[in-house]
């Protein structure tokens, strides 16, 4: 990854004359480079990350593991595209290992999700099994420490 998407994915409202110092370029050579990456592809969005313990309103994180058969000449980008379209669905991922497909999913409660599984993912053609893992804590999400506010650095001392 080059320096440019580098910085973007620390931060990605550094302003482009910083961005431009950093890089030894010019503030235009960078606006005209994150253009041409949005042009692309390269860049596919500008996305908050949210601390979902420090907002009012009640979330519920969690990941579903799915393991699926496949129909016959598709793959899984058919079963990954009709989970993706569901609003609840915040990332699908492929995996390798003892199941198929990573979700993750945001709700209002835990029941929220429970009916979001057992509704409209374990019904699915295909859906050969699920198994739900709710987050209780973030530490780190996505590089940035999560829910550090007034946690004492200091070290316990034994003498």
């Amino acid at each position: 990854m080059d320096k440019l998407l580098q910085i973007l994915n620390g931060n990605a409202r550094i302003e482009a004359d910083k961005i431009a110092v950093m890089l030894n370029m010019t503030k235009e050579q960078v606006e005209a480079a994150i253009a041409e990456y949005e042009k692309k592809g390269v860049i596919r969005g500008y996305k908050p990350l949210l601390d979902y313990d420090k907002i009012d309103t009640q979330f519920v994180e969690a990941v579903i593991e799915l393991k699926v058969t496949l129909k016959r000449d598709f793959g899984f980008e058919e079963i990954a595209q009709k989970i993706s379209s569901y609003h609840e669905v915040d990332s699908v991922y492929l995996m390798s290992g003892g199941y198929d497909l990573h979700v993750q999913v945001v709700g209002k409660t835990f029941k929220d999700i429970a009916l979001f599984v057992a509704q409209r993912l374990a019904v699915l053609d295909g859906v050969v099994s699920t198994a739900t893992h709710f987050v209780l804590s973030r530490y780190k999400d996505r590089g940035v420490l999560m829910g550090q506010d007034g946690i004492d650095e200091r070290r316990n001392v034994s003498l």
